[in-house]
């Protein structure tokens, strides 16, 4: 599938926008890496799926394929539509496998050092055209673009998790990013059935600036004994009708996660109201970050998940 974008007649640049993206890479094969690769490779692009470890990738294209067939159960998608997108999706290697993409996403942990360094060694492999994007749930577009030889084509495009699910996508311009960029990249996203919501480049954004202060508030309720991990979450889903109570939210977010927004937040914004829960920093020294280390405020080893407090 490609997206095209008509454009007025500009003279050339050494970084001219692409018109047309046929082929994404990504970096990153966790859980929202997997998801992305997921949606675009059944939106009909060609995606380049980049980890460390080729198992890594293996694994997640498992997991993609996994969710796919059950999409499929539920009619959701169509079953002869599996395979081909399947196909669709490859090992990169390394960073030189991204010489023909239109576009790179990057997925990676919430550090912002390990994102720098991601874009400071991508950019020399890219075509001139190629855009750049972060999937930052909270971290500054601009100074991430600060960072690559294409500030003017460098974006946010925060998927929501679980990718395949959830219907929104936050597009954030930093402040060099141009009109065209802009543009392509809306498209696109669009083209993967999600809505774009578009937000200034303000720490955490739209949904995580709202979202995580309620969630860090719910461990502040716990640290303090207002309540047990199971009435907290009771009570936010039948009192709010929230689907998922706010502890076991942040257990599938990932603590590691909600921590590094909160501090993201606290750093930016330079307000105690965003200073994370000390308890949230002592899970994560802990090493319990929610369901990928199989405890969190809940302990998932067992059958049923359990509170750890």
């Amino acid at each position: 599938m490609n997206v095209a974008v008509k454009s007025a007649d500009k003279p050339k640049g050494e970084h001219k926008t692409p018109q047309v993206i046929k082929k994404v890479g990504i970096i990153g094969a966790g859980q929202m890496g997997t998801g992305i690769a997921h949606v675009i490779a059944l939106s009909g692009y060609s995606v380049a799926l980049n980890d460390l470890k080729k198992e890594r990738v293996d694994e997640s294209v498992r997991t993609i394929e996994k969710f796919m067939n059950r999409q499929a159960e539920k009619g959701l998608i169509e079953a002869d539509d599996v395979a081909p997108a399947l196909k669709r999706i490859g090992f990169a290697p390394n960073f030189e496998s991204f010489g023909d993409c239109d576009l790179v996403i990057e997925a990676a942990t919430e550090e912002e050092g390990l994102k720098r360094k991601i874009f400071t060694d991508v950019c020399s492999y890219l075509k001139p055209g190629t855009l750049l994007a972060t999937n930052t749930s909270s971290i500054s577009i601009t100074r991430l673009a600060s960072t690559t030889d294409r500030p003017e084509h460098f974006i946010g495009m925060h998927f929501m998790n679980p990718v395949p699910l959830m219907e929104l996508v936050e597009l954030i311009r930093g402040i060099a990013t141009d009109d065209e960029t802009f543009t392509v990249t809306k498209s696109f996203v669009e083209s993967l059935h999600k809505t774009v919501a578009v937000s200034e480049d303000f720490p955490a954004f739209i949904v995580n600036r709202i979202l995580l202060p309620m969630i860090n508030e719910a461990v502040y309720t716990l640290y303090e004994g207002v309540g047990t991990v199971e009435a907290i979450d009771k009570a936010m889903r039948l009192g709010a009708h929230h689907p998922m109570g706010p502890l076991e939210l942040a257990d599938f977010i990932g603590l590691d996660t909600c921590l590094s927004v909160m501090q993201v937040l606290y750093e930016g914004l330079s307000d105690s109201k965003y200073r994370p829960c000390p308890l949230l920093v002592k899970y994560v020294e802990a090493g319990w970050l929610g369901r990928k280390t199989k405890r969190g405020f809940y302990d998932y080893r067992g059958e049923t998940p359990v509170p750890t407090r």
